[in-house]
């Protein structure tokens, strides 16, 4: 088994906590840039949890625990 199915076997068993993991990371960076770059956070945010939903699926993980990939809410 190679590194990228080990990765993709622990997206797809954690995509809740990865996905929670992405949000903070996100709220940090807003608050360190004082909102100047929310919009460009909030499209790297969504566009990585639509690859945490992608290859957590290839794993063989359920569709991801935080909404389809629509990003951050609340922001």
């Amino acid at each position: 088994m190679g590194f990228m199915d080990k990765v993709k076997g622990m997206l797809g068993q954690h995509s809740e906590k990865v996905s929670k993991g992405i949000d903070k990371a996100a709220d940090m960076a807003d608050s360190k840039t004082k909102g100047k770059y929310s919009d460009q956070i909030r499209t790297g945010t969504q566009k990585a949890k639509e690859q945490t939903d992608k290859y957590g699926r290839q794993g063989g993980g359920s569709e991801g625990g935080h909404g389809g990939g629509k990003g951050r809410q609340g922001s």
